[in-house]
């Protein structure tokens, strides 16, 4: 805006009143020049260093190169990712609400990360159902939430994840809580493909 023929509060009010639908054009655009057969959807927060008080929705964000919260503020870009090709092009980003504003909502950040994905499942799924992102989103409150809207979620599992073998014991029809699980997977035992693991709600 310094260089601008135009003062600064032109462009603060037309971006403010902008209807264009990014998401449709961005999608136009992947559709049109990545033409691999196998397809899926990114999902990648960058933390943006910001000063000041005056800015909506600063707060402490994690910043992965600092290896720390920081204040400053986050965006939520989602891109669209061409697997037989090795490229990926941004379908669309959003700002990142505070923990003040989640709060008041009656959510944390990982609820407003799925939340959001789902509300936005239309232009999703028009380019895959598959969900790529990394550990932090291997969470129950997320991944459960897509599953139950036909996403597949592709990540890893935390560094504190717990895997627990379900029993196969019958109900005793005694009192007192049924048992769920058979033991705890160690780290170096191995799984089958057809051995049957289960996630606690929150890993």
């Amino acid at each position: 805006s310094q260089i601008a023929i135009f003062l600064i509060q032109i462009y603060y009010n037309n971006f403010e009143n902008d209807s264009f639908d990014w998401f449709s054009f961005n999608e136009a655009i992947i559709r049109e020049h990545l033409k691999g057969g196998r397809k899926a959807i990114a999902v990648d927060p960058s933390f943006i260093p910001k000063s000041g008080s005056k800015t909506p929705w600063i707060g402490y964000f994690w910043s992965g190169c600092a290896g720390e919260y920081r204040r400053g503020l986050e965006i939520t870009g989602i891109g669209g990712i061409d697997v037989d090709n090795h490229e990926c092009m941004t379908l669309g980003s959003v700002q990142t609400p505070d923990n003040a504003t989640l709060e008041s909502c009656g959510k944390n950040l990982v609820d407003w990360y799925s939340s959001y994905l789902i509300s936005i499942q239309e232009h999703l799924k028009r380019i895959s159902n598959r969900v790529v992102c990394d550990a932090f989103f291997s969470k129950a409150t997320f991944i459960k939430p897509l599953c139950e809207n036909d996403f597949h979620v592709i990540s890893r599992f935390r560094n504190d994840a717990v895997l627990f073998y379900p029993t196969l014991e019958s109900r005793t029809g005694k009192r007192g809580r049924p048992k769920l699980y058979n033991g705890k997977r160690t780290n170096g035992s191995c799984i089958s493909p057809r051995t049957r693991c289960r996630m606690p709600r929150r890993f």
